[in-house]
C-alpha cells in the first residue's frame, strides 16, 4: 500500500462530538480491531488524543502517549527534507544525476535526484521481491544493498511514469551521507529532531525500551517479525510518536525546516506522487502527508494547510481499515456524522460455504479471484496477492475489513460483487 485515499460519502453535519469518537474507538478496542495511538490537532492545539491496546500483549503493558512506533514510509518525508536542505545549501541539485554518486545503478546517467524523490526513476522496488523475505531480519551493509538494488534492474525508462519504489530512498540515504560525510541518523538528529525538539524521534537501530511490539491478528494478536533497520534507512527506519510527528509536519509547513519554494516542490503532484509527500482529498479540503507500513506497524500523518489541522495514526496492530479511522477523526473535527461500526459476524458451516467456492473473473478489471474454504472460513485468493480470510456478515455478504472491501455473492447467478473505495465491480464464476 502506497497511500491512503480519504473516501467521500454523503453525511449529515452535526456538532463536533468527541464522545461519539470515544464510542467509535471503544468499539474498535472491544472487538480487537485496532491497537495504537491517534492524534488530532488544530491551530497547534491538541483536540483529541487516545491510546488503544497494548505496547506488549504478552506482558499486558498498555500503550501510552509517548510510546514509540516504527513509522515506515513516513520516514521518506524526513529524507526529503534533508535533500531540500542540501539543495538550499548548494550541496546538491534536483537535476543532478545518480551517476555522480552511485554510477553502478542501471540508467544512473538518466536518473535525477528529482526522479528519485518523486518515484519516477524506474528503479525496481527491492522490497517487492520474494528474496527480500530471506534477509529482511538480518543486518545489511551499504555494498550489499547497492548490489541488491543494482541486480533488481529497472522496471521502466527513467521519467516515463511514477511507480513506488523503496529503492529510491535507500539510494538517497547513501547520497546524503556522502554529501555531508555524516551518517543518516546523525543528519536526522542534527537537522530535524534537535531543531524541532522531537524528543522521541530517531532512526531506529536496536529496539528501544519504549518501542511498541507489533502484531497481526489471527485468532488473537500474533507478534510480528521485525526488519533490521540497516535495510529501510531513509525509506522507512524512523521511530517516533504521534505527538512528535504532529510537531514535525507542522514545522515543515511553517518554514522551520525548508523554504516555501522547497515545500512547493515537495507538494508538486505528478501521477499521484509528490516529492516525499502525497495529497489526500477530504471533501473539498486537501491534506498533505504520508503513510507507512512495516512489520505489522501502520501509520499515517496528514496536514491541512488551509485549516491548520493535523491528524495522525500510529498502529502496532490493525485488524481494520485505517482509512475508516482517519475518516472518523476528520468527520468529528468537521461536524459530520460518525457511525459506530457493526462487528457482528455470522457463523457458517463448511457445507454452506460450498456455494461460494470457485474462480471468479471480471470484465471491468484484469483480476481473478478464487475462493476456497479452510474449516468454516471463506478464503479469497486474488491473483498475485496474499490469501485473505473473510468475515461472514450473513445474507451472502463477506468482508475484508482491513482493506474496506465487501463481497456480495449471488450463488444462483454465479456472481460476486466487490465494493471497495467507492467502486462496484462485478465478478462472474468461470467454467472449471
Amino acid at each position: 500500500m502506497h497511500f491512503i485515499t480519504f473516501l467521500i460519502s454523503g453525511a449529515t453535519l452535526i456538532a463536533q462530538d468527541f464522545n461519539k469518537l470515544d464510542q467509535y474507538f471503544d468499539s474498535l478496542e472491544a472487538h480487537d480491531k485496532f491497537m495504537g495511538n491517534v492524534l488530532l490537532k488544530a491551530n497547534g492545539e491538541v483536540l483529541y488524543a487516545r491510546s488503544l491496546g497494548f505496547k506488549d500483549v504478552a506482558e499486558g503493558v498498555e500503550l501510552e502517549e509517548d510510546t514509540q512506533f516504527r513509522v515506515g514510509s513516513i520516514t521518506k518525508m524526513f529524507t526529503t527534507v534533508l535533500v531540500f536542505q542540501a539543495v538550499e545549501e548548494g550541496k546538491m541539485k534536483l537535476d543532478q544525476t545518480l551517476s555522480e554518486y552511485i554510477p553502478e545503478i542501471p540508467h544512473s546517467d538518466q536518473i535525477t535526484i528529482s526522479m528519485l524523490l518523486q518515484h519516477r526513476s524506474g528503479i525496481h522496488n527491492f522490497t517487492n521481491d520474494d528474496l527480500y523475505e530471506t534477509y529482511f531480519t538480518s543486518p545489511q551493509t551499504r555494498d550489499q544493498l547497492v548490489k541488491i538494488i543494482k541486480d533488481g534492474g529497472s522496471d521502466f525508462e527513467p521519467g516515463f511514469k511514477g511507480e513506488y519504489s523503496n529503492s529510491n530512498f535507500v539510494l538517497l540515504t547513501f547520497i546524503l551521507e556522502d554529501v555531508y560525510s555524516k551518517s543518516y541518523p546523525e543528519l536526522v538528529m542534527e537537522r530535524i529532531t534537535k531543531p524541532l525538539q522531537l524528543e522521541h524521534t530517531l532512526v531506529g537501530q536496536e529496539k528501544g525500551t519504549n518501542e511498541a511490539e507489533s502484531y497481526s491478528y489471527e485468532d488473537g494478536w500474533q507478534e510480528e517479525q521485525v526488519t533490521d533497520m540497516s535495510i529501510p534507512l531513509g525509506a522507512g527506519a524512523i521511530v517516533s510518536t504521534a505527538e512528535d510527528l504532529g510537531k514535525f509536519i507542522e514545522g515543515l509547513f511553517s518554514g522551520k525546516l525548508i523554504s516555501e519554494e522547497s515545500l512547493a516542490f515537495m507538494k508538486e503532484i505528478k501521477e499521484g506522487y509528490g516529492r516525499g509527500l502525497f495529497q489526500f482529498p477530504y471533501y473539498e479540503k486537501v491534506a498533505y502527508g504520508h503513510n507507512g507500513g512495516i512489520d505489522g506497524f501502520s501509520s499515517m500523518i496528514g496536514y491541512m494547510p488551509s485549516e491548520d489541522v493535523t491528524v495522525c495514526i500510529l498502529s502496532n496492530g490493525s485488524n481494520y481499515n485505517n482509512n475508516n479511522i482517519i475518516l472518523a477523526i476528520l468527520d468529528t473535527q468537521f461536524g459530520r456524522e460518525v457511525k459506530i461500526p457493526n462487528f457482528q459476524t455470522a457463523t457458517l458451516t463448511e457445507e454452506e460455504l460450498d456455494q461460494y467456492l470457485g474462480e471468479y473473473a471480471s470484465d471491468q478489471i484484469p483480476l481473478k479471484m478464487t475462493f476456497v474454504k479452510e474449516g468454516n472460513t471463506l478464503i479469497a485468493k486474488p491473483t498475485g496477492q496474499p490469501d485473505t480470510p473473510l468475515e461472514a456478515r450473513g445474507n451472502h455478504v463477506f468482508e475484508f475489513v482491513q482493506a474496506g472491501a465487501t463481497m456480495i455473492f449471488d450463488p444462483e447467478k454465479g456472481e460476486m460483487t466487490l465494493k471497495q473505495g467507492g467502486a462496484t465491480i462485478l465478478f462472474k464464476k468461470t467454467e472449471q
